[in-house]
This record gives C-alpha cells, structure tokens and sequence, in this order.
C-alpha cells in the first residue's frame, strides 16, 4: 500500500485500556448538572485529545480527513441540549498524538478506551466520511456498546469500485503535492481535486472546512501508517450490524459515498438512508439545522423504541 493510501484510515484500526482520566483533564464547569469537559486520555501508544458537553444518552462524533473534532462545531451545542456529546480527534489529528510508525494501534480500539475512560458504556456512534469507516468497525468490533450507528457520507473498509479507484487517485494527488510542497501544497491540491470540486457545493461551508485543514499535519499523506484493519473488513460483514443504523448522505455526495449509502441501506438490517438535497460532502456543515434535526429525530426514536420493547 502506497503511503498516499493511509487516507484509507477509513478503514480503521484497534486498541482497548480502561482507567481514571488524565491530570490534564479540564472540567468546564457543570450548569443544572449539564457536563462540560475536556482534556487527554491515554491509549495503547498515545493520547487522545477530547470534549464532553451535555447530558443523557451518550452520542460520540468521529470526525472527518485532513481535520479534527472542530468538524462538528455545528452539532455540539445544539446536541448537546438532547445528549452527552463526545467528540474527540483520531490519532493522528487535531491535538490527538502522531501515531509511532512502529507500534500498531487501531481506532475503534483507541475509541473503546475513550469511552472506557469516560465512563461511558454504550453510546450512539456518529461518524463523517473517514471516521463513518471507523465507526462502521467500532459497532463491528464492540456490538454491546452500540445504541445506533449514524453514518455520514458513509465509508466502509474493504469496499472498492471504480468510483472508489478515482477518489484514491485524487488523494494520491494530494499526496504527491505534499512531497513537494508541504502542507500549503497538499491543500491547495485537496481544494482543486476533481471529487472535491463536485461535492463542494457551498462557499461558506467549503472554508470552514479549509480554515481547519490548513492546522492538519497531512502525516496520514507522507507516512506508512501502523493502524490494524479490521479482519474480514466491514464491507464483507455489513449483515451483522444489528443496531439501527441511520445512513445521512448529500445528493452531490462524492460518488463513493453514495455507492456506499446504498450499499449499507441495502444490507444493513435495521437502517434507513436520508439523502440532504442541494448539498455535498460537506452536509453537516452546509446545512447544519436540518442535519441536526435528522439526528435528534433518529436518537431519540431509537431511544423510545428502547423504552417500549419487552424485557
């Protein structure tokens, strides 16, 4: 696998501990019991940076490539009104420490110790693009601390196609541009991609998403990564997902996205797909309001679907 591939971090990785929260931990003050925290946790080989705001059922952000937890700045506070809203960035994100190019790790294993160390035993699993595949393997891989799975722009691991092929291209692209010219270079290249320039449909939402990319450090795009895939990947085990499982797609998606909102609705037992008219990969952030609304709606119907199932 090339090094330009380690974008595939859409396909996951693994890690589990449990424990007391770092000393670095901020708590941010709790208003009428409402949980405010951030800080550091320890995982196999690393940390991981996060932010806890609100109260009840626990729903955890996983954010996107070329990003961080900022990606969801849209979301926590509006979320965070109807759950306790976890969101953190991956290793090899944002605050989260660079993964040792020797020592293997896997995400959803780096996300069960999170959640260890929050004390959170269960949890709707949220993720955008890159982190739907690392939410796609947490539910897999720790199907008891699932309540749902909300994919986003949805990612798989294992799955390939065509359309699959030409996105790779793209990000070895981007790739490329950062050999040569650091990480203004790989920027200015995402932001001129042919998938990028299609699904990239609204101004505003489209420089939020730059602002905070120009902060990431491209490793991802100029190392070999040492994360653990899934084994057999999630695209061959899509059946097995029991929980229910809301799939949030844009109607300009990139076209793997779409492939893969498809072939999740169609093999997922308990889901059902949204496709958001007039917006792109960047939904969450082009139409926030209705994206948060299609999210308070699915939560908290699972949530009554709970209350109301025979013990």
């Amino acid at each position: 696998m090339t090094k330009q591939l380690c974008f595939v971090l859409l396909l996951t990785v693994n890690a589990s501990s449990a424990g007391s929260l770092d000393q670095d931990t901020n708590p941010m003050g709790n208003r009428g019991g409402t949980e405010r925290q951030s800080g550091f946790v320890q995982v196999e080989g690393g940390r991981l940076n996060y932010e806890v705001r609100g109260s009840g059922d626990a729903i955890v952000f996983i954010h996107g490539n070329a990003g961080d937890l900022r990606h969801w700045d849209h979301q926590l506070d509006t979320l965070a009104a109807h759950f306790r809203v976890i969101r953190y960035d991956v290793r090899g994100y944002g605050k989260s420490s660079l993964p040792a190019e020797r020592e293997s790790y896997a995400n959803h294993d780096d996300l069960a110790t999170l959640l260890d160390k929050l004390g959170v035993s269960e949890a709707h699993v949220a993720g955008w693009s890159m982190g739907a595949g690392i939410a796609a393997n947490f539910v897999l891989a720790y199907p008891e601390r699932a309540i749902s799975l909300i994919s986003i722009s949805p990612w798989v691991g294992g799955y390939s196609s065509p359309a699959v092929q030409a996105l790779l291209a793209d990000m070895g692209a981007v790739g490329a541009a950062f050999d040569e010219g650091g990480a203004p270079a790989a920027l200015r290249a995402w932001r001129h991609a042919p998938f990028w320039i299609a699904t990239a449909r609204n101004a505003s939402a489209e420089a939020e998403f730059a602002t905070i990319a120009t902060d990431y450090s491209w490793w991802a795009f100029s190392h070999r990564s040492p994360a653990r895939r899934l084994e057999p990947p999630a695209a061959e085990r899509l059946g097995s997902i029991q929980v229910p499982t809301l799939i949030l797609t844009g109607e300009h998606d990139i076209p793997a996205c779409l492939e893969i909102a498809d072939l999740l609705d169609s093999r997922v037992p308990k889901s059902r797909k949204v496709v958001m008219s007039g917006t792109g990969h960047l939904l969450h952030m082009e139409k926030p309001d209705e994206f948060n609304r299609h999210l308070i709606e699915f939560a908290e119907g699972v949530a009554a679907d709970e209350k109301v199932r025979p013990g």
